[in-house]
């Protein structure tokens, strides 16, 4: 089942894995240990990363590899975009309301 990028970082785990891996190459024994859940449970969310692409596994001898992708992440960026541009609005209209209350107090 493919996943989108959204669902992958809904959950704060997934999240705080993401974050691991942005610095380092881990393991997947390494990962688990940040966590205070079970394995079973960091590897579902592994599995979930994977699938969104946002993390690929290499097998490397007998240990697996996770590696952060973080470039399907420019989807949420462009997301954010547009409400950025919509914040930006109206920070401009706050900024103009100020100036006008500021230019009034001086002449006071």
């Amino acid at each position: 089942m493919r996943r989108d990028v959204f669902q992958a970082i809904a959950d704060p785990n997934r999240r705080a894995i993401l974050g691991m891996l942005a610095e380092n190459q881990l393991n997947l024994n390494q990962v688990a240990q940040h966590f205070d859940i079970t394995r079973s449970a960091v590897s579902q969310h592994m599995k979930i990363l994977t699938e969104c692409g946002l993390v690929v596994i290499t097998q490397k001898g007998r240990e697996r590899y996770c590696e952060a992708k973080l470039d399907r992440l420019s989807e949420v960026a462009d997301w954010m975009n547009q409400y950025k541009k919509f914040w930006e609005g109206k920070f401009d209209l706050m900024e103009k309301a100020l100036k006008t209350i500021q230019a009034k107090r001086k002449k006071q």
